[in-house]
């Protein structure tokens, strides 16, 4: 089969196309699965450039794809060949092959009317969204909320599904054309931080009192900022790193308003079968209902993979880019 593999940690070009990797054959309780498309995330380019060390060398990075399952392992009762799923995983047996041995219990059904495409983008990015806006921080009508990078992919979810809850949403976005993608999500205000000074504005907006909330997957760009637009007691919830890492602070600095500080990993909010079941089933009804709009603005072959991450890590990009696997 045809696969990226990454032997080396490092820059884009160390995500190499082979054409020869054996087919994986799937162990107890998980299934085989033909990808027809695998998402492109953050998370991809951590685990490429080695931010997030993976042991095994070489590996194929990618956490979420969907196809159809192709074989099954023993003791799997839920599933079997010819099932459209969609999937989270993690690499060294990761998504950007033209096959995938998957858990079971990280397998989530696709619904009739749904393509591949629309149920890989609802797994990472959706889940994420889902769990940052109902779990991390559950919205309550009348919060007041920030959001950064509202634009980006799982930014304009968050924003949907605050707006959702009835929050007031407020977003940032790096251009006039990105503030008009972050409106179109759901953001009442949008503030342009490469032209206007974020803290001042969230102020202005909000006169003088803070937002409940700041969800942050900019990171180092964004992260002392986002902290001096809480309310008092408000929650600061960084759950990326899009602009680097968050530099080092003074725990000291979380006294002021008593804010508090959260960093959400995904994983553990699905860690067990049922957890995940309940999590990806209510993302993938919120897509079906039109509650969650997906916006997939990028295509890329599997060969080029390469380009895919430059384009995600210069944020030139909005919305979601996926994959293509040859079938």
């Amino acid at each position: 089969m045809q696969a990226i593999l990454v032997s080396e940690v490092g820059d884009a070009e160390k995500l190499v196309l082979a054409r020869d990797v054996l087919v994986p054959s799937p162990g107890p309780r998980t299934v085989l699965v033909r990808n027809h498309v695998a998402g492109v995330n953050f998370i991809d380019t951590y685990h490429r450039s080695g931010l997030y060390p993976i042991s095994t060398s070489p590996f194929t990075p990618g956490v979420e794809g969907a196809g159809t399952v192709v074989a099954v392992g023993p003791d799997v009762e839920a599933w079997q060949t010819g099932d459209r799923v969609a999937y989270i995983t993690r690499p060294p047996t990761g998504s950007y092959a033209q096959y995938t041995v998957v858990p079971d219990g990280k397998l989530a059904r696709i619904p009739p009317e749904m393509d591949f495409e629309a149920a890989a983008a609802s797994m990472i990015q959706g889940m994420t969204a889902m769990s940052l806006v109902t779990l991390a921080y559950p919205v309550t009508k009348g919060d007041v909320v920030l959001v950064t990078a509202a634009a980006g992919g799982t930014g304009r979810l968050v924003a949907q599904l605050a707006a959702a809850a009835g929050a007031r949403v407020i977003g940032t976005a790096s251009t006039q054309a990105k503030a008009e993608v972050a409106r179109e999500a759901g953001c009442s205000e949008v503030v342009l931080y490469s032209e206007q000074d974020l803290v001042a504005e969230v102020m202005r907006i909000t006169e003088g009192r803070g937002v409940a909330a700041v969800y942050d997957g900019v990171g180092r760009a964004t992260f002392d900022a986002g902290l001096s637009c809480l309310q008092k007691l408000g929650f600061m919830i960084s759950y990326g790193n899009a602009s680097g890492k968050v530099p080092d602070f003074d725990i000291l600095r979380l006294s002021r308003n008593n804010v508090r500080l959260m960093r959400p990993a995904l994983w553990d909010f699905i860690s067990t079968a049922e957890e995940f079941e309940s999590l990806s089933s209510r993302t993938l009804a919120a897509v079906s209902g039109g509650t969650l709009k997906l916006l997939i603005t990028g295509r890329y072959s599997l060969a080029d993979a390469s380009a895919a991450h430059p384009d995600l890590e210069g944020r030139r990009t909005t919305g979601k880019l996926m994959l293509q696997l040859p079938l």
